[in-house]
């Protein structure tokens, strides 16, 4: 969920705008570069693929 559509029921204003203090801490609750991005996710699936493959080809050797 976004919160471009959210009104604070503080102060009836978009929570994107952040108003009042309720406002911006929702903003930052919900900002969505706090989490992972699925870019970081794949990386991350890359690495163990990478890392799974070199442990099979040590114990193969």
């Amino acid at each position: 969920m976004t919160y471009d559509r959210l009104v604070c029921a503080n102060c009836a204003a978009p929570v994107a705008e952040g108003r009042c203090p309720v406002c911006r801490a929702n903003r930052e609750r919900l900002d969505p570069s706090t989490g992972l991005t699925p870019a970081m996710v794949l990386a991350l699936v890359i690495a163990l693929l990478a890392t799974l493959a070199l442990l099979a080809a040590l114990q193969a050797a």
